[in-house]
């Protein structure tokens, strides 16, 4: 692994730095968003700024990242490890896969379990549009889909406008939130929009062609 060369990327949706670590709960927050999404890496010894500080003991690292995966994320994750010296300082790396066990939930200070998601270089709660299409990620299979008069609303007005939130999409055809969300949910999940999620709004786009 060339470790210089990924800290050059910079933190970003599958890659975090930590200085250390010192609090379960948020090492747990990190952990489900990476598992929640494609799986990740973390950087343990490693600045926000990229500067390379290392780590005094790899053995407590190990056991605090361990702990939190067991304990303090439902269900829990298995991380693995690897030790890396840069310039005689050690940074421990711990590679985080994608789940096919989603959602998965981090346990806060007040005891309450959470969804999280990486979007870009923050881990952010997950919306309840993205806790649905995480539940049924994994027993999606392919399926025609006969578009809808609320449907085909929905795709003329995000070609013409580009993006829409729940809210917009909700008025704009006049149906419930409950009944707009699971249609953005199914259209999701046939990959033909995509979730934008910041801690201050979420909003959909059509999928770019690959």
């Amino acid at each position: 692994m060339n470790i210089r060369k990924l800290i050059l990327q910079g933190e970003g949706t599958t890659l975090d730095f930590k200085k250390t670590i010192n609090n379960y709960e948020k090492i747990a927050k990190s952990l489900v968003a990476f598992a929640n999404n494609k799986g990740g890496q973390l950087l343990i010894g490693v600045a926000d700024d990229g500067t390379i500080k290392g780590v005094k003991s790899e053995e407590e690292e190990k056991y605090m990242i361990t702990r939190s995966a067991h304990q303090f994320c439902k269900p829990a994750i298995e991380p693995e490890f690897e030790e890396i010296y840069i310039d005689s300082k050690l940074v421990l790396v711990a590679k985080i896969p994608q789940s096919d066990t989603k959602p998965h939930y981090a346990l806060d200070e007040n005891k309450k379990w959470w969804v999280y998601f990486r979007v870009n270089d923050k881990s952010i709660l997950a919306s309840k549009i993205i806790v649905d299409v995480l539940k049924k990620e994994n027993t999606h299979s392919g399926q025609l889909i006969t578009y809808t008069e609320q449907e085909q609303k929905l795709l003329k007005y995000l070609d013409q406008e580009g993006r829409i939130t729940l809210k917009q999409f909700s008025k704009l055809t006049k149906i419930s939130n409950q009944k707009a969300q699971r249609i953005l949910v199914s259209f999701i999940l046939a990959d033909l929009i995509q979730p934008h999620s910041s801690e201050k709004e979420e909003y959909f786009t059509m999928t770019t062609p690959k």
